[in-house]
Formats: structure tokens, C-alpha cells, sequence
């Protein structure tokens, strides 16, 4: 099975970290990318290399997944370590293992810590949970690669407790533009929801809670669905299998075929069939089928289970993102939940780059009255924020002009720079968040930058790569950039060197005024 560019990416950049001395990694795809092949390969390798691979999960349907595309794609055979079945004494290089089975005391000591020397999990985000830690403990020798679909910033900070470094990231926005995704439309209903009585549990909404308020809401969402969706394939995504069940005979009632599944269903497999081949048009489901069910032609997704987790979010809204024939977009219904809490997920956070940007997408999602392309929706947002930045920093250089301050602010350097990636940074792992070290502050100092607002060695370590690539380049230095910034030039991060030098030349000819005939605000490189 040959595998896409980036997933040949993924698959190197693993071996490069592992090959580094970092035994525990994380890769991170959207759903529907491919996260099984591309671990399957990675097994492949490991195995070719005389490893015994450990490919551990929590749920029966992501066990058999795993099985299945790894012989599909390597044509390796897997033993089963889960209930009555065991690898032990067995010939196959790969163990396809279910958490809640390994984590038993008996279970695990039946195996020398050694056992494994390759432990992969699948959906990584499950790992800090006691039962992982403890197969993880065991395993301690083991080089870790955990794969999760997750694009949230904080929970990749969580999963810094467990993982050493990011191996490799492909976000939702690239693959929707490279045509691997279908692209998102996102449509707010206008409907007040009120959650404000609803509490918290383990960080997230209390389902029951999420039961009772939603429960005198449903009928109105039925007769909104009935405007916009009738003719689609809709996933519905409910908190409690009684809500689920009383949502699906609304909705029967008003014309949908509607059908329902949950963990008790002993028909699941039947519905799920008739639901992929046509025979219903919703399926509503009581937060069952966020991992390890695919049906590509879904085209609507509708979260009825608000939730502040945005890994979970990202999963409900996976079950609509693949490629399909005919299949034009996915559409995400979204609905004006009314909460004294600012963390609740929405449509903006699956692809907005910080929480700035995403208050202003939602804004605009709200405002509309139709669907709106979250991508032109994400550039449009971003370029509001930005203009606010530079309105903020222009105020900033301003106040500051008159301390004639030699070095650049980070915070200036970045914006020059047009560097969204560097202003949004937020440190995920442990030597990221240690102060940033002598050294560094010493180098970024000699460089031009003023190190006394970088807090943080993550930040320090970005900016000096990102200087010295734009050494290579030829691009503008700080020093330069301050110079010109200081006399209204705009983005000069954004100039080369050499021209940056030669304007800073005439500038000196002419006794430090600027030549006749050029406007810093309006002038830009040739």
C-alpha cells in the first residue's frame, strides 16, 4: 500500500525521533487520514527490525480495526491479548492488546518487562488514564508512539506529562486544502440553549445534566433540522441514550427515517448496515460512534452533547469528514448554547489557530443566517485579528518610541515578521516550559531581540531557529527591522536583507532623512 506524501512524512519523522534517543512520541492526524495505515507501516518496519510491537486500545471496534488494516497493508498477522485471548506462546511479531485487559495485575505480570520493545496507542488522548500508565510502567524499555486525532493545544500540553516531543502534525485546514478532507460549512441555529444549570465532571459537562436541559429543546431542533437537513445523511450526536432514543422519534415524526444505536443495541451492527446503505437518513447515537466507525458518505453532523473537551468535539465532527462520491461538503450544525463557561467547543475551534481567533469566527458563524465555509471564515477572522495586533502595537511602538530602546520586541519581530505561528505559541512539553536558559537570552540579545518578555525556553528555542533560517534566507535582521520600523516602514521582516541594507544606506547618505520621493507607510520593496 503506498502511502501519501504526508503520511510518508509522519512515518520518517517517527523514526527520526526515535532514532534521536526520544522514546516517547506522538504523531497527530485529523480523522480520516489515515492514522491506522500509517502506524501499520511503522509496525512493518519495527518488526523488520526483530521488534515485538504492542499496539494497545481501549475499545473492542478500534482492536479489530487495527488488526485488519495492518495485515491490509503489510499482509502481517496479529494475535489477540484481550479476555480469553492471549499472544503468549504465540509466533506473530504483533499484539493487538486491549487496555482493560493488560492493566490487570495478573494479566500483566505474566509478561517480562521486556517483552515489548514497540508500544503504539491508539488514540492517544485515552493515555493518561490510570490504566495505560500502568501498561506503560511495565513496559518501561519500550519506544511509545501515541497517534491521536486531537488538534487542541491543551491537551497536547497534558499529554507533554506523558510524551516527550510532537513527531509530527498534519492539521485539518492542510488536509481539507490538499484534498484529502472534505471541506466543513458550518451553520448556527439560532436557538438559545441554556446550560447555565448543567456542572461539571471530570473536566467536561455532566451528562445527566446535559439530558434534563436539552430534553425541552428537542422538538424545536427537529422542526430546524426539517429546514436544513431532510435531504442529508446526518449523524446526531445526543448525552443519554433516553434523549438519543426520544430524539429519534421526533424526528420519525416529522418525516426523517430516523434510527438509533447505543452500547446495549444488540441489532447495532444491522442498523449501522441500513443506516450506510439508505435505509435511514439520521442516526442518532448517545456518543457511541465518536471512534472506530467510518461511513464516508455522511454529509451533517449535528452535536447535541455540547462538551468543553475539544478532542472529543474533533471526534464527533470526524464521523463526517471523509471523502465521498457525490459528497460536496460536510455541514456541522451548531446552535447558540447559552453558558456563563467560555471553554465550550465550537465549530471555530476546529481550525482556528488561537482562542482570539476563534471568538471572532464564531462571532461571524453567529451573525450569519446561512452556511459559511469555515476556511474563508478562519482567513477572514485571521486577518481582523491581525489588523486589531497591529492597531494594538502600533499604540504599543508609540509609548515606546521616546525610551529609544536598541533591541526589537519579540512581540514586534513577530508581527514584522507576519509569524502567526511564533504569536500563537503555547509550550506543550516539559523542557518548553522551563525558563528560557542564559544562553539563549545572551544569543537572542546579540541578535537584536529583546529577551526580556520570552518566559519560556519553548519560545526562545522558535525564535532562534526561526532567526537563523532567515540568516540562510537572506531576510531582513531585527536590528534592521527596528531601524526602519522606527521610521514607518511596514513589514520590513518581510524584506531582504540586501534591500533593507541599501535603504538603510541612502538613509545615512542623506543625513538620516528619508529620501525624497519614497512614503515609509505606503512604500514596499521592488
Amino acid at each position: 500500500m503506498q502511502l501519501r506524501p504526508y503520511q510518508e512524512e509522519a512515518k520518517q519523522a517517527i523514526f527520526d525521533e526515535w532514532n534521536k534517543g526520544i522514546n516517547r512520541t506522538l504523531l497527530v492526524l485529523p480523522t480520516g487520514c489515515g492514522k491506522t495505515i500509517v502506524f501499520a507501516k511503522v509496525t512493518e518496519e519495527r518488526v523488520k527490525q526483530g521488534d515485538r510491537v504492542l499496539i494497545l486500545a481501549h475499545r473492542f471496534e478500534l482492536l479489530q480495526q487495527a488488526c485488519d488494516k495492518i495485515e491490509q497493508a503489510t499482509g502481517l498477522k496479529s494475535a489477540m491479548e484481550k479476555a480469553e485471548y492471549t499472544c503468549i506462546g504465540s509466533w506473530y511479531r504483533v499484539v493487538v492488546g486491549s487496555v482493560q485487559t493488560l492493566m490487570r495485575e495478573k494479566r500483566l505480570n505474566g509478561f517480562a518487562n521486556d517483552f515489548f520493545d514497540t508500544i503504539i496507542v491508539d488514540e492517544a488522548h485515552h493515555v493518561l488514564s490510570d490504566s495505560y500508565q500502568k501498561v506503560l510502567e511495565h513496559f518501561d524499555s519500550a519506544k511509545v508512539l501515541g497517534v491521536t486525532a486531537t488538534p487542541d493545544r491543551g491537551d497536547m500540553r497534558n499529554l507533554g506529562q506523558c510524551f516527550e516531543s510532537l513527531a509530527y502534525e498534519y492539521t485539518l485546514p492542510k488536509a481539507i486544502k490538499e484534498g484529502y478532507l472534505s471541506p466543513i460549512k458550518a451553520q448556527t441555529i439560532p436557538l438559545k440553549l441554556d446550560l447555565t444549570g448543567v456542572g461539571t465532571q471530570a473536566g467536561d459537562f455532566k451528562t445527566g445534566d446535559l439530558g434534563t436541559a436539552l430534553d425541552p429543546y428537542l422538538n424545536q431542533i427537529a422542526a430546524e433540522m426539517a429546514k436544513i437537513c431532510m435531504d442529508r445523511k446526518t449523524v446526531v450526536f445526543l448525552p443519554l441514550v433516553k434523549t438519543s432514543q426520544k430524539f429519534r422519534d421526533i424526528l420519525n415524526g416529522i418525516g426523517f427515517s430516523a434510527a438509533e444505536v447505543n452500547g446495549n443495541s444488540e441489532d447495532r451492527a444491522k442498523v449501522l448496515s441500513d443506516f450506510e446503505i439508505g435505509k435511514y437518513n439520521v442516526l442518532c447515537n448517545s456518543m457511541l460512534l465518536t471512534e472506530g466507525w467510518d461511513c464516508p458518505a455522511v454529509d451533517c453532523i449535528v452535536v447535541l452533547r455540547p462538551t468543553k473537551v475539544r478532542s472529543l468535539y474533533c471526534q464527533m465532527v470526524g464521523r463526517g469528514t471523509r471523502l465521498a462520491p457525490g459528497k460536496e461538503e460536510l455541514l456541522l450544525l451548531d446552535f447558540l448554547w447559552h453558558t456563563e463557561r467560555h471553554e465550550l467547543c465550537r465549530p471555530a475551534h476546529l481550525i482556528a489557530i488561537n482562542e482570539e481567533v476563534a471568538k471572532v469566527m464564531t462571532e461571524k458563524l453567529n451573525e450569519a443566517a446561512c452556511p459559511l465555509d469555515l476556511e474563508v471564515v478562519e482567513k477572514q477572522a485571521s486577518e481582523d485579528v491581525v489588523a486589531q495586533r497591529e492597531e494594538a502595537l502600533a499604540k504599543q511602538l508609540a509609548a515606546m518610541k521616546q525610551r529609544k530602546r536598541k533591541l526589537v520586541d519579540p512581540l514586534q519581530f513577530e508581527m514584522s515578521i507576519q509569524a502567526e505561528d511564533l504569536s500563537s505559541y503555547v509550550p506543550a512539553f516539559g523542557w518548553e516550559m522551563s525558563p528560557a536558559s542564559e544562553k539563549q537570552l545572551k544569543t537572542l540579545e546579540k541578535f537584536g531581540i529583546n529577551p526580556d518578555d520570552i518566559d519560556n525556553a519553548g519560545k526562545a528555542a522558535k525564535i532562534l531557529d526561526r532567526l537563523d533560517k532567515r540568516r540562510s534566507e537572506g531576510l531582513t535582521t531585527p536590528k534592521q527591522i527596528r531601524f526602519l520600523e522606527g521610521r514607518g516602514f511596514q513589514h520590513v521582516g518581510t524584506w531582504s536583507f540586501e534591500h533593507a541594507k541599501k535603504l538603510i544606506d541612502r538613509i545615512a547618505a542623506g543625513g538620516w532623512r528619508i529620501p525624497a520621493g519614497i512614503e515609509p507607510r505606503i512604500y514596499k520593496p521592488e
